[in-house]
């Protein structure tokens, strides 16, 4: 399996099956977790935005170690579990 089928066959099962039993459906998750960043930071905040935003926490570490797979899995993750949210 070539690198990007590997990151994106990965990605594809943490977020349908480790990640989804372990916080539930990430319209659930984005939904609470944008409740709650909302009421922290006062401003308005919306389910793709966390998906988003983890995307960018996930591009800093990816800045800081390259090479590490995980992080490239889970912004694929991230940006996948996004869009789900806006539909």
């Amino acid at each position: 399996m070539n690198p990007r089928t590997q990151i994106l066959h990965n990605a594809e099962h943490l977020i349908n099956g480790d990640r989804n039993n372990q916080y539930g459906p990430p319209t659930q998750d984005f939904t609470r977790t944008a409740q709650m960043w909302q009421a922290y930071l006062n401003h308005p905040i919306k389910p793709h935005d966390v998906a988003a935003l983890m995307a960018l926490l996930k591009l800093s570490r990816i800045s800081w170690q390259p090479d590490n797979p995980d992080s490239w899995t889970d912004l694929a993750g991230y940006a996948a579990c996004g869009y789900e949210t806006t539909l």
